[in-house]
């Protein structure tokens, strides 16, 4: 049996310039600011450029590398925690590189806001008002989940491209005929094992959609639950998805499945719901009962 990995077979999580430039009308709303602006850190952590605007007067801040260090953005950028300044022009805590940019969009009050991850700062997002703001802890707080939802997507984004990279390790260097990579059914199972445990980390709909497209291309490289039994129809369930019905057949709850499995839970109610779509069921004693009917369960 063989399969060709192709590095085209899985779409790359979102930038991390497009996750911030879909965040920022939130932010701006939060905040009662405004502008929102921002972008991803760049060169190793030295700079970041602003690739992303919400409610721009002008094109001026598009583009803008800032260095680490200078400016308000990059004292954020360097000391890893926001940074706010009342009048941005006669502010003395940081250097003015910047302000031209800045002044055209007649901004006063900014704050940066660094997104960390792991202690590493990946994207500035900056809140821009027109006019002199005192800005108090609540104001600040009101950030929290908006951060803290950036940060979780970015640490997921990092964990799917490994887990990528590592798929990727099972295809030669140079490309070479399907026939040239043979590939076992448990190397087959753990590709489809993993593909799935991406889809359920990932919220990003269209690359959840495209790894389970992949996957269901991978199932088929192996002999279909259901051919294998002799009886029922293909359902294009995963092998993990099978075991999990197999244990919620036993009447386990999600937890023992868990444990049993050797799972964490929320992978568990990931499978769950994945065979519950793929067998058109409307609860987990339907999808038992159906994928029995299928012949993928005893």
């Amino acid at each position: 049996m063989s399969l060709a990995m192709s590095p085209e077979l899985v779409q790359e999580p979102p930038t991390e310039g497009a996750r911030l430039l879909r965040s920022l009308a939130a932010f701006r709303a939060t905040g009662h600011s405004d502008m929102a602006f921002g972008g991803p850190v760049v060169d190793s952590g030295g700079a970041l450029d602003i690739t992303g605007l919400h409610s721009a007067q002008t094109r001026a801040l598009q583009g803008l590398r800032v260095r680490s260090g200078y400016g308000l953005g990059g004292k954020a950028l360097l000391m890893g925690r926001p940074v706010s300044v009342t009048n941005y022009y006669d502010a003395r805590g940081i250097t003015h590189q910047y302000d031209g940019p800045v002044r055209a969009e007649q901004l006063e009050t900014v704050t940066a806001l660094p997104i960390v991850v792991d202690r590493v700062p990946r994207m500035i997002v900056y809140l821009g008002h027109r006019a002199q703001v005192v800005l108090g802890d609540v104001w600040y707080d009101a950030f929290l989940p908006h951060v803290r939802r950036l940060e979780r997507e970015i640490a997921v984004d990092d964990e799917v491209r490994r887990r990528l990279g590592q798929l990727r390790h099972l295809r030669p260097a140079t490309p070479a005929p399907p026939s040239d990579v043979q590939l076992t059914r448990a190397d087959l199972r753990d590709i489809s094992d993993e593909l799935a445990d991406l889809a359920s980390l990932v919220e990003d709909d269209a690359l959840r959609a495209r790894l389970e497209e992949v996957r269901s291309r991978v199932e088929h490289g192996r002999a279909p639950a259901a051919r294998r039994t002799g009886r029922g129809v293909p359902t294009g369930l995963a092998a993990r998805e099978i075991d999990v019905l197999t244990q919620v057949a036993l009447g386990q709850s999600n937890r023992e499945v868990a444990v049993s499995l050797g799972l964490v839970e929320s992978t568990v109610k990931s499978y769950l719901k994945n065979a519950m779509r793929k067998l058109h069921a409307t609860n987990r004693v339907h999808a038992v009962r159906l994928a029995r009917e299928a012949g993928v369960i005893d």
